[in-house]
């Protein structure tokens, strides 16, 4: 038993990190050399792609969360287990700190080099767009929302097997590239906070709306999700997470 727990919770640290670390280091490093020119697109489907890749690499294992609004979506919506929740979320949390931590020792490795937000998350004046507070919390919960429904949908009986990391990995995409000018997308408490700390203490401030926004529109969507899929729903947990989901 504590074999099995210590698998999921490496599984979710090292697929947090990769989203972290290869998400925002696409913005971080890519995106800020002019010769390269991903842009927003290149950033969205980065972050896509973590999530794609690692689905598929450690989701049989932990159900490939890597994210604490999805595990307590999730959990609202019957499909995580209560012994798994808190193990999961300090694995995410751990995970996104260290994938910031090694993205900043090879970014600020460059002569010259500027960290400015170091793709963290903010509001306000923080935010890319300048963006008010009301406006980022409506993004990041209507997002938030819609991640987590298309998570349980995909992974509801009836849905293609083994493909659901193929429309969770688009969907993280195009979340992103609706709301990167809006609030650099968080939709991932864990994910908004690895950055934050590196990125200065007003950047940490703002962390409570990219803990509570994503975490409530998720917890709804759940709730949702447990109505709407309710057959698929009241089936043991495991089996869910044996199929992988994020």
């Amino acid at each position: 038993m504590q074999s099995d727990m210590a698998r999921r919770v490496t599984a979710e640290l090292f697929g947090t990190f990769w989203l972290t670390f290869g998400g925002c280091g696409a913005a971080v490093l890519a995106a800020a050399f002019p010769a390269v020119g991903i842009g927003f697109l290149g950033v969205a489907l980065a972050f896509g792609l973590t999530v794609l890749t690692m689905a598929y690499a450690v989701g049989h294992i932990s159900g490939g969360h890597f994210n604490p609004a999805v595990t307590l979506g999730l959990w609202s919506a019957g499909r995580c287990a209560n012994k798994h929740v808190v193990p999961y979320i300090l694995a995410q949390v751990v995970g996104a700190i260290l994938g910031a931590a090694v993205l900043w020792a090879i970014a600020s490795g460059k002569s010259g080099w500027v960290p400015g937000g170091f793709a963290a998350n903010g509001y306000g004046d923080l935010s890319p767009g300048k963006y008010s507070l009301s406006a980022c919390l409506v993004t990041e919960l209507v997002m938030s929302f819609f991640f987590l429904f298309i998570i349980v949908g995909t992974t509801s009986k009836g849905a293609a097997s083994g493909f659901a990391g193929i429309p969770i990995g688009l969907a993280l995409t195009l979340i992103h590239l609706v709301s990167i000018p809006v609030t650099n997308t968080s939709v991932n408490p864990a994910r908004s906070t690895g950055p934050a700390l590196f990125a200065g203490s007003e950047y940490v401030d703002q962390l409570w709306l990219f803990w509570v926004a994503p975490i409530v529109g998720a917890m709804v969507a759940g709730a949702l999700a447990r109505w709407m899929y309710e057959p698929d729903v009241l089936i043991e947990t495991v089996v869910v997470e044996e199929r992988g989901i994020a």
